[in-house]
């Protein structure tokens, strides 16, 4: 071979390793300015018209199949970008099904700690001190965000399926407001909620009075609940607890109206009268002596403080006044008087 036609395959070798060389730097140019694009787009707040939007992962979902069940749901990102990001951050293997919402101003970056974390879409449901377990129900079947696995069980069906431990619902579930994730079993609700109860009845019942008339913590649950309805005034619950065991002590009926009316059901028309009260009902505490034989309502946390630990007192009677409190009396004599003063 010739000395030129080294030079001119020297040249030729040379000019294609430069160009090689260029190429490969275009290349992984190009390749650094598509990261920085893609990255910059993670972390880019995604466009929304600025409402919450709702979706649900379900179970078993791919992570293509999870970004596609995003992007269905009305959430404008793309779907293959979405798990291209997933992939790229080793957490496609992490995302967990349920129903979550994208609020205004998150970035596709934070959507997937979302996703990763299972931070689903929060409801709340709020049950009310004194609201009787009827009237839970009906809060229960009314939440949209719930899933109503119950809605065709009976009180007792219903009772059965969280304990054995007693034979009525009434009582048993404690008044507060709890939050779940969207989608959530309605039986869920309820199982906490008799948890609860059951761990603040505990509690109240290692500090009662030890001389209290109550065979049991159930016993004491019983009176929780009428001192729940009995009273307007917060304040009075212990003065309430205290006139009740004073009778029970006494052997006097209770004769408090709650119970009556508790006991006449859907009978109760908002007005009690003469013949309801002379209605004997197992629930009639001006017929027979005693605690009625379940509670009458939901007690919140300081009608069981008051049952537990009521005023030392020697009143056996109280009578509404005007401005709702009570007007408390040790004697028939001025509980007429009162009565006369405060109701007639």
């Amino acid at each position: 071979m010739s000395r030129k036609s080294r030079r001119t395959r020297r040249k030729t070798t040379e000019s294609g390793t430069d160009l090689f060389k260029k190429l490969l730097i275009l290349i992984l140019l190009l390749c650094t300015a598509a990261m920085m694009v893609f990255f910059n787009w993670a972390k880019e707040p995604i466009t929304t018209a600025g409402e919450p939007i709702a979706f649900t992962i379900h179970p078993g979902s791919s992570v293509v199949t999870a970004a596609q069940e995003i992007a269905d749901a009305g959430v404008p990102v793309n779907p293959y970008m979405l798990s291209l990001l997933a992939r790229a951050t080793q957490t496609a293997s992490k995302i967990k099904a349920g129903s979550y919402e994208l609020k205004p101003n998150t970035s596709p970056r934070r959507l997937l700690d979302q996703l990763v974390r299972g931070e689903f879409a929060q409801e709340s449901l709020t049950i009310i001190e004194g609201w009787t377990f009827k009237q839970m129900r009906q809060a229960v079947a009314a939440n949209k965000g719930l899933k109503h696995d119950t809605a065709s069980l009976s009180d007792t069906e219903l009772l059965a399926r969280i304990t054995t431990d007693y034979k009525a619902a009434e009582g048993l579930f404690f008044p507060d407001t709890y939050l779940f994730a969207k989608g959530s079993s309605d039986m869920h609700i309820y199982k906490q909620a008799h948890t609860l109860m059951m761990n603040r009845l505990g509690a109240a019942w290692e500090k009662r009075d030890p001389s209290l008339p109550y065979e049991n913590a159930y016993q004491a649950l019983v009176m929780a609940s009428i001192v729940e309805k009995e009273t307007g005034q917060k304040s009075e619950r212990a003065m309430i607890a205290g006139v009740f065991v004073n009778r029970l002590r006494l052997g006097m009926m209770l004769q408090t109206d709650p119970t009556v009316i508790y006991g006449m059901g859907d009978k109760y028309a908002g007005n009690i009268r003469k013949r309801d009260l002379e209605t004997d009902t197992p629930y009639n505490t001006y017929t027979r002596t005693g605690l009625p034989p379940t509670p009458i309502a939901l007690p919140g946390v300081q009608s069981l403080a008051a049952a537990m630990g009521p005023a030392k007192t020697d009143a056996l009677y109280f009578v509404a006044r005007k401005d709702g409190t009570s007007q408390f009396s040790s004697n028939l004599s001025d509980h007429n008087r009162a009565v006369n003063q405060y109701q007639r």
